[in-house]
């Protein structure tokens, strides 16, 4: 019985872990759930799961979930806030924490889980992303296990089971396109919120289906394999894949490549991330590479994917540069889902505020200097869109 704790509960990744615990109550235990401002949906998992501390980020819906959960006996520990996240992240006997928090919300939460020595199933891109450089030297100092729970960077950790050290040559990272994947470029200006939610593929939340849109998405997994595998950015490829059958590839020293396949299903990543580095037996349909059909594969257009070169440039400067992309994108997203600004404005806002950063970068950021760096990155956002308003053609789109 392995002791989970799941922050980010209410979320795609936190409802497919819940399910992952569900089939397997004789192998997973939930200690704490954090979620954001569901209280519906924390209750009622709260109800089915028992967990001894549960959070939910949204103070003002305490009583409410209180409320909700006052007949249950044992009562959990009950929090709020960011700093209820954190105390749950860090609490009691649990093994693993499954960092499902969408964006720099999960930072926090997940170095007091580090801290407090457990492992952690990472679905949270943006820990290593804008927090690698101190991440990092907190997972070998405490000796915990960081286990890649999202599908690509699970299939080239599954991949690497059983290379040896040094026979890593390059990581080549699967794209399905996205929404747009087979739009022409120059329609892209007349994209709508509602075009860009439309994933061919995935089932997933509103801001990481836009980044799959922009492949902004596949560039920030780029920076995450460059911590998470210790790749130079120069062996780290995109290859467009449409079908979403092979998860990622690895090639190695003698030009051998290994690939993960499977249908499309987070539950696989996830499930091996809690249960590494046992394999356990499943009843979920099994890939079936008939039914599957042919499986194509073709190069990113960079005209269409500028966020792809964005995030490529901001990776190889290193620092806190890959925090300010991060940052600038989860807001010009924001304003995108909001209609404040238009699809195509995504990538020229995130530019502008790249570039405003090159002469501020810091080599060797602490975590403060990540964290302050996020908040700036948020804020010359808004600089960027009135920019863009009076001088819309000033940002170059390559």
């Amino acid at each position: 019985m392995k002791a989970i704790t799941l922050l980010g509960s209410t979320g795609s990744i936190g409802t497919q872990t819940l399910d992952i615990v569900a089939q397997y109550p004789d192998r997973f235990q939930i200690v704490g759930l954090a979620a954001g401002n569901n209280v519906e949906m924390l209750a009622a998992q709260v109800r089915q799961f028992q967990p001894s501390i549960v959070a939910i980020r949204a103070s003002e819906k305490l009583p409410a979930l209180k409320a909700a959960i006052a007949d249950i006996d044992p009562q959990p520990i009950i929090l709020a806030g960011e700093e209820g996240i954190v105390e749950v992240a860090r609490y009691g006997n649990s093994e693993s924490v499954v960092t499902g928090i969408v964006g720099c919300a999960g930072l926090l939460p997940t170095i007091a889980a580090i801290e407090a020595g457990k492992n952690i199933a990472l679905a949270n891109k943006e820990t290593l992303i804008a927090g690698g450089p101190a991440i990092l030297p907190l997972v070998e100092k405490h000796g915990i296990k960081l286990l890649p729970a999202d599908s690509e960077h699970s299939a080239i950790f599954q991949c690497l089971q059983g290379v040896p050290a040094g026979g890593l040559r390059r990581i080549l990272l699967t794209a399905s396109g996205g929404a747009f994947r087979d739009w022409d470029t120059a329609k892209l200006a007349e994209v709508k919120v509602a075009d860009a939610l439309k994933h061919p593929n995935w089932s997933m939340g509103r801001k990481i289906t836009v980044d799959s849109a922009t492949l902004m998405n596949k560039g920030l997994e780029v920076i995450e394999a460059h911590f998470l595998f210790g790749m130079d950015y120069d062996r780290i490829d995109i290859v467009i894949h449409p079908q979403s059958i092979i998860h990622s590839l690895i090639e190695l020293q003698d030009t051998s490549v290994l690939a993960q396949l499977g249908w499309p299903d987070m539950r696989l990543p996830l499930l091996y991330a809690l249960s590494w580095p046992e394999r356990i037996y499943t009843d979920w349909q099994p890939l079936d590479l008939v039914k599957s059909g042919d499986l194509t594969f073709r190069e990113p257009d960079s005209q269409k994917y500028p966020c792809m070169q964005l995030a490529y440039a901001a990776g190889k400067a290193g620092g806190s540069m890959p925090a300010v992309l991060n940052a600038a994108n989860e807001q010009a997203v924001a304003l995108f889902l909001e209609e404040k600004i238009k699809f195509l404005d995504i990538p020229r806002c995130i530019e502008w505020v790249c570039d405003r950063h090159q002469n501020h970068n810091r080599a060797n950021p602490s975590l403060d200097d990540i964290l302050a760096a996020d908040t700036w990155a948020r804020k010359e956002v808004l600089n960027a869109t009135e920019h863009l308003a009076t001088s819309p053609q000033t940002i170059a789109m390559g």
